[in-house]
C-alpha cells in the first residue's frame, strides 16, 4: 500500500528539486545494446572536435548519468548523447551532472533506439520515470532526438507548450539547431569498419563537419591541386620554402 501511494503522489505532483549525486548511489551499469552506438556517439562528438566548435565550459557526454530529484526519490538516465552549453565547473571526469546545480539544462539529448521495448518512448511517470517523461517533464530539455541506426530514421522532437512536438526537417532532410548554430542530419557511409547511416553535422553554409579521416583526405587533395598548378605554371613545388 505504502509503495501504491508513493507511486500516486509522484503521479500527480512533480516537487522537483537539484542535488548532487549521492556518495552512496550505484548508477546502473547498462549494457550497450550493440557496438555501434559507441561509434556513432564517438563520431559526433569527433567533428565538433575537429571543427574547433568544443569550448572548455561545455559537456558533451554519451552514456552519462542526468540527475534530478523528484518528490524526495533520486533519478539518473544516461543519454546516448547530450550536450550542455555551459557548466558551472569544467571538471575532467565526471560521473554524473545535476542540471541548474552544476550549470545549463542540456540543450540536447540524443539516444540511438535500441532493442529494448520502447525505453526511448516512454511516457512511464510512475518512479523511475520513463525516458521520455523525464526529459520532456522533468529536465525539460528543449531537444530530444531519437535516431535509428539501421533504417537511418530520425525522429527531431522540440519542447513547445511544455510537450515535444515532431518537426519536418528541411529540404535537405536536416534540422537547425540555433543554440549549436549547426544543422543535424543523417548520412549514409562507412567509418572505422562500421557501414550504414550515421548522424552528422553541418555548418549554416551547408558544409558537412568532416570526421579526422576526411580532414586528412581533403587536405591531401588539396596539396595535389596546388602541386599541379604550380607545376602548370613551370613552378617547381620543391623549390618553394
Amino acid at each position: 500500500m505504502a509503495t501504491q501511494l508513493s507511486e500516486a503522489k509522484f503521479q500527480t505532483e512533480l516537487v522537483i528539486s537539484w542535488e548532487a549525486l549521492p556518495k552512496d548511489f550505484k548508477l546502473e551499469d547498462e549494457p550497450v545494446e550493440n557496438t555501434g552506438q559507441p561509434l556513432l556517439a564517438g563520431a559526433l562528438r569527433e567533428s565538433l572536435e575537429i571543427t574547433g566548435f568544443i569550448q572548455p565550459q561545455m559537456l558533451i557526454a554519451s552514456n552519462f548519468g542526468l540527475c534530478a530529484t523528484v518528490n524526495g526519490q533520486f533519478i539518473a538516465k544516461a543519454p546516448d548523447w547530450v550536450y550542455v552549453p555551459s557548466v558551472n565547473q569544467v571538471v575532467g571526469n565526471r560521473k554524473s551532472y545535476t542540471p541548474n546545480l552544476e550549470g545549463d539544462i542540456p540543450a540536447i539529448s540524443i539516444e540511438f533506439l535500441s532493442d529494448t521495448e520502447g525505453g526511448e518512448y516512454s511516457v512511464k511517470r510512475t518512479y523511475p520515470p520513463g525516458k521520455w517523461f523525464f526529459y520532456e517533464q522533468i529536465l525539460q530539455i528543449p531537444i530530444y532526438v531519437i535516431f535509428e541506426p539501421d533504417g537511418g530514421l530520425l525522429e527531431f522532437y522540440q519542447l513547445e507548450n511544455k510537450r515535444y512536438e515532431l518537426k519536418q526537417p528541411d529540404e535537405n532532410g536536416r534540422h537547425w539547431i540555433d543554440v549549436m548554430g549547426l544543422f543535424l542530419g543523417t548520412w549514409q557511409g562507412t567509418k572505422e569498419g562500421r557501414s550504414g547511416y550515421w548522424l552528422r553535422w553541418w555548418d549554416q553554409a551547408g558544409n558537412l563537419l568532416p570526421w579526422a579521416v576526411e580532414q586528412i583526405e581533403q587536405e591531401r587533395q588539396e596539396k595535389e591541386r596546388l602541386i599541379a598548378y604550380l607545376q602548370s605554371q613551370g613552378i617547381d613545388p620543391n623549390n618553394l620554402s
